[in-house]
């Protein structure tokens, strides 16, 4: 096992600006390396991530979150584990697939989607990013929980006050506070919502979940209180960045954007592709319950796991040119990609897998098609490279592109 001496370390500039040649180091030289800056264990291959991922052997725990997620959040469904959290998932689960998705929440990302395109479609340029993919899917959840959409700004600067928290690995003390006051008023803003919904239920999430029950089991004004916290958070950053870069992805390989505008049933493989090849998360924790044998040595019982999915789902032993952005490729399938049997780990796999995952994909499939539909020649503004930012979430800050506006 190694302490982080042959490669950059995760909190340094060099890595933040580029962490792909680390990662590539990381599988081959350093599999496993203590990490003293976050006291964590730090693991990059395909193999190890998945297996801590799918914990067969209950070797992993999430009670990481209870110090990683419940300050900022409360106490959520990732904490929870065996029959609670299956009650607990049960009970949310159903608004995220099937008939739900489809009748009540597919027409809401449809018109948010095009109220947003319709803003910029007659301009001939827009940044993706700033016009687009920061404010959809934050406007989806706000309009799948029935809250107004006018305190858009407010949903943002708490779910980015909420990501800044959890990529908060060298311990910034005012990035914590700022976590730490969203929780307050979050909850100030959305538990008098949350008690009206119970007297005066519409047709909104919202009012599902409160009427919501399972085994006799209903979920407490401050369980919705921090899932509509997870929700904006996990739904809101990581979509924003998933379709940000799908979108650069695409745009910097001009030959499979065709192909996408050509036959948008390639949308879920390029979705896909992009989940692997830049993933919105790029590191996950987990905490071991056992001492547990991995490449590189061994994780003792108790410690906290640092699972690099950045660095796993470009490894060579599980992917063929795994640097290569490729949405033909024949080692990923695209029909599991959106399940607890996924190729890629960017949803986590096992008990813990995204329970957005489909609303996720149903996003970018509607955005994807609405923007390809709007803006016929889409393009990089020119000069622009875009360049992903961040560590524990990364992504493109900016996307400018060209296009010939809309007509009347």
């Amino acid at each position: 096992m190694s302490t982080a001496q042959q490669v950059p370390d995760i909190l340094s500039p060099e890595f933040a600006a580029d962490p792909y040649p680390a990662y590539a180091v990381m599988r081959e030289k350093e599999p496993l390396i203590w990490h003293e800056a976050t006291k964590s264990y730090i693991i990059s291959r395909y193999d190890d991530v998945e297996r801590v991922f799918k914990d067969r052997d209950a070797e992993f725990t999430t009670d990481n979150y209870t110090w990683q997620l419940e300050p900022v959040h409360g106490r959520t469904i990732l904490q929870l584990s065996g029959r609670e959290h299956a009650v607990r998932r049960a009970l949310v689960a159903p608004a995220f697939r099937g008939r739900d998705l489809q009748e009540k929440f597919l027409p809401v990302i449809e018109r948010n989607s095009r109220e947003l395109i319709d803003a910029f479609r007659h301009s001939g340029s827009a940044d993706i990013v700033r016009d687009y993919t920061t404010r959809f899917p934050v406007n989806v959840i706000a309009d799948m929980l029935g809250l107004n959409k006018d305190d858009h700004a407010r949903f943002h600067g708490w779910y980015t006050a909420v990501i800044a928290f959890l990529g908060n690995l060298a311990g910034d003390p005012e990035v914590a506070a700022a976590g730490e006051r969203t929780r307050v008023e979050f909850a100030e803003y959305m538990i008098p919502i949350i008690r009206e919904r119970r007297d005066n239920p519409g047709d909104d999430l919202l009012s599902t979940l409160c009427a919501a029950e399972v085994d006799g089991v209903r979920m407490s004004d401050e369980d919705i209180k921090a899932f509509c916290s997870l929700l904006l958070a996990a739904g809101g950053e990581t979509t924003d960045k998933a379709l940000a870069s799908i979108l650069a992805n695409l745009l910097l390989h001009p030959d499979q954007l065709a192909a996408v505008r050509a036959d948008r049933s390639l949308i879920p493989a390029a979705f896909a592709e992009t989940l692997r090849y830049t993933p919105p998360v790029h590191m996950i924790m987990r905490q071991s319950a056992t001492d547990v044998e991995v490449s590189g040595g061994t994780i003792p019982a108790g410690a906290t796991v640092t699972c690099l999915i950045g660095a796993a789902n470009r490894d060579e032993r599980r992917f063929r040119d795994p640097d290569t952005f490729d949405i033909f490729r024949d080692d990923l399938n695209t029909t599991s990609a959106f399940s607890a049997a996924a190729g890629h780990l960017a949803f986590a796999l096992g008990r813990h897998f995204c329970v957005g995952a489909l609303l996720a994909k149903a996003e970018v499939e509607i955005g994807m098609n609405q923007l390809l539909d709007a803006l016929p020649d889409l393009r990089l503004a020119d000069g622009f490279d875009p360049v992903e930012q961040g560590v524990f979430t990364r992504g493109p800050q900016s996307l400018p592109v060209r296009f010939t506006p809309a007509a009347g």
